[in-house]
């Protein structure tokens, strides 16, 4: 188990693979098992790294509250650590906002933006579905094995809640692949619409279904379109 001291947290990260280097970052709640799915066959053409954000997985889980910009910097303190100048940075929801982050604060450290399932902000309402509701009482739910105690989800929550770049997305000048799921009801599809509009290099790539469907059933897909935009 591979650890790094970034910003005076203790991080845990995995490489996979050789190749141009591809950074994962997990959403709320997530860690590197989010991605388990999508690494071996990125792995094959690419160096993988993805990491467990502060308060997550295998991480250190110090005080909050937390921020987004703040675990961007973790992500570029871990780039340092393992000597990698530049990166393709992949986001997935949370992750995405880090990512974005990354892009705006340290854009040199930025090769390409992938944007998945993912907002520049989060909406200040959301529609009560049956499905959100059942997605937001599981997410609140103690599992066993838990990596994340409920305490450290709150403060991930709260910064992902208050994050907002919208109005900055017109700073972003790296190739920007943004994917979304049409049936997204967590992040819905219109957020996306709304980055690709306002990010000038960019292109909107829609999948069936929901939230996580580019991660579980769409997962090929998935793997096929980040492999075709790292490969330029």
């Amino acid at each position: 188990m591979a650890r790094a001291s970034v910003n005076g947290v203790e991080l845990y990260y995995e490489v996979h693979g050789t190749g141009p280097v591809l950074l994962l970052i997990p959403g709320l709640g997530a860690d590197t098992r989010l991605f388990a799915g999508i690494v071996p066959p990125l792995a094959r053409t690419c160096q993988v790294v993805s990491f467990d954000p502060r308060g997550a997985g295998r991480s250190e889980k110090p005080p909050g509250p937390y921020t987004i910009e703040q675990m961007a910097d973790d992500a570029a303190g871990l780039l340092d650590a393992l000597g990698i100048d530049r990166a393709v940075v992949v986001g997935y929801s949370m992750g995405g906002r880090i990512a974005l982050s990354l892009a705006l604060d340290h854009a040199a450290r930025v090769r390409r933006l992938v944007l998945a399932a993912t907002g520049a902000s989060t909406q200040p309402t959301r529609l009560l579905s049956r499905r959100w509701l059942a997605l937001e009482v599981q997410s609140r739910i103690p599992t066993p094995g838990a990596r994340q105690p409920r305490w450290a989800w709150e403060f991930q929550r709260r910064a992902s809640a208050s994050y907002d770049a919208t109005a900055r997305l017109g700073e972003i000048t790296v190739p920007t692949l943004i994917l979304h799921g049409r049936s997204d009801h967590m992040t819905p599809l219109a957020q996306a619409a709304a980055m690709h509009a306002a990010i000038a290099d960019s292109a909107l790539v829609e999948a069936p279904g929901g939230h996580l469907s580019l991660i579980t059933r769409e997962r090929r897909r998935f793997v096929e379109e980040l492999s075709t935009f790292v490969a330029g």
